[in-house]
């Protein structure tokens, strides 16, 4: 294929591949129409939050909230981002839920990302998304309430920040089900949604293991018709992990998605950030490393060695091959969702078989 001869392209404004970005364009952001059951009427500072017609849905006012979190107690963060604090909390009938506050200071520039957010989480019911059980927007708060994720970020998994290291297996199975996820946000929801954010800090492992993607503050509904393959919007994401044709096109399509799930799943494998600055100057830009070590045929060394088990070198070969192919510079080279989920499945078999063999 003739991307592969070509090294991927990488844009890189900064070292910190954690931090997302926003690029200006020749488009605003879609505005959002309010309807009453995203903008609470004449909301106050004890506005109640509208009721999510979801199984386990719940209904609170700022106070209840209050209560529940502690008062917004540092000892029960368990996250931090651009929108602001993530809070574990626990409500009268047992019930554990998340619950993210956005930080004042930021309100104005982050009203588009909680719109969209509750926006797409509303629409969208799938076992490996994060699931929206309430919001509240008031004058002086913006809280989204989530289902809670027990098992912590797969970036801290892969960081070695949890008891055990995930082993290859396990990451196969997160990898699967981040494809699903994204194939049903592509093809299968109610509109295309494209997520634009993709990466190891927003992907939830429960206590089995299973992904869940969250953060869709930055998620774009897709077109609605075939023939429009793209929007003009203004670039969102976060380094390392930007499709480097959206970036200079400011056209963005479920591709953009495709690009970020190549990257992540390097990572997955690597156990390496996208961007590695105290690494030797071959090996900062992992997607880069990856690729030429693949095109050398040196695939078990990219393997992370915390996962202290031999894995077949075709299988190796296949896997690195598939986020390559989603991670190539040229749109038009990457596979869709759909035929990488289907891929992963396979390559699955793949192993299973030669666990099998070799026992």
């Amino acid at each position: 294929m003739n991307y592969m001869h070509q090294l991927p392209y990488v844009f890189l404004l900064s070292e910190d591949s954690a931090s997302s970005v926003e690029m200006g364009s020749d488009k605003m952001p879609e505005k959002i129409t309010a309807r009453p059951y995203l903008v609470p009427p004449s909301p106050s500072r004890f506005a109640v939050s509208p009721q999510i017609r979801r199984l386990n849905s719940v209904h609170m006012d700022l106070s209840q909230v209050a209560k529940a979190t502690n008062n917004f107690s540092r000892s029960l963060a368990v996250g931090e981002g651009g929108f602001g604090t993530v809070y574990r909390a626990q409500l009268p009938d047992g019930q554990f839920v998340a619950i993210k506050r956005a930080k004042k200071e930021h309100f104005e520039s982050l009203n588009p990302e909680f719109r969209s957010e509750v926006k797409v989480l509303a629409r969208i019911e799938h076992r490996n998304l994060v699931k929206l059980l309430g919001y509240i927007e008031s004058e002086d708060e913006r809280i989204i309430i989530t289902e809670y994720v027990p098992n912590g970020s797969l970036r801290k998994h892969l960081n070695g920040q949890r008891d055990r290291i995930l082993d290859f297996n396990q990451r196969l199975e997160i990898s699967i089900d981040v494809a699903h996820a994204l194939t049903y946000l592509h093809l299968f929801a109610e509109k295309q949604i494209i997520h634009r954010d993709v990466k190891s800090s927003n992907i939830l492992l429960t206590e089995r293991y299973r992904a869940k993607v969250t953060d869709f503050g930055f998620a774009r509904l897709g077109p609605v018709d075939a023939e429009n393959t793209h929007t003009s919007t203004k670039v969102k994401g976060t380094m390392g992990y930007l499709d480097p044709e959206y970036m200079r096109t400011f056209k963005l399509t479920p591709k953009s998605d495709v690009y970020s799930f190549g990257v992540l799943l390097i990572e997955i494998l690597t156990g390496r950030r996208p961007v590695e600055p105290k690494r030797p100057p071959g090996e900062r830009v992992t997607l880069i490393w990856a690729f030429e070590n693949y095109v050398e045929g040196s695939v078990t060394m990219l393997v992370d060695p915390r996962m202290q088990e031999t894995i077949d070198a075709s299988v190796l070969h296949k896997i690195f091959g598939l986020a390559i192919r989603c991670a190539a510079p040229v749109r038009a080279d990457r596979p869709d969702m759909k035929s990488v989920a289907e891929r992963l499945w396979a390559i699955r078999m793949d192993y299973l078989k030669t666990v099998t063999e070799a026992s």
